[in-house]
């Protein structure tokens, strides 16, 4: 299934705006939110591809978001890649055991986020 519609989580204005330049000017549809909680509830209404999601965030942090989302029924199906400042590989672990599919640390290389979106499709 082609990834178009990408759910990007961040609580940073200047992230959200960073990976969605990169993202719309690849072709991608784009929907930013700025909390876990936003996240968990239109990851449901609107069935995204793919969802960036941060960790460090005000109320549900990514961690909690993510485990939400890929234990749901109803959005389990939906891949998620962490994209965050922490680059522990305990931090890493715990991502992709909480249900994410990926794990990219900030700064974001372009041309590797684009490579792992289009492995998916």
């Amino acid at each position: 299934m082609p990834i178009k519609k990408i759910l990007i989580v961040d609580d940073s204005p200047t992230e959200r705006h960073f990976l969605g330049e990169i993202l719309t000017k690849n072709g991608f549809q784009v929907v930013m939110l700025e909390s876990g909680e936003q996240a968990v509830q239109q990851a449901k209404d609107i069935q995204p591809d793919l969802i960036l999601m941060d960790v460090v965030m005000p109320g549900l942090n990514g961690f909690q978001a993510t485990r939400t989302i890929s234990r749901e029924e109803a959005t389990k199906h939906i891949p998620i890649f962490m994209c965050t400042s922490k680059g522990q590989e305990t931090d890493k672990i715990w991502g992709l055991r909480q249900g994410a599919r990926d794990y990219l640390v900030k700064p974001v290389d372009q041309a590797e986020l684009l490579s792992k979106i289009a492995a998916l499709g």
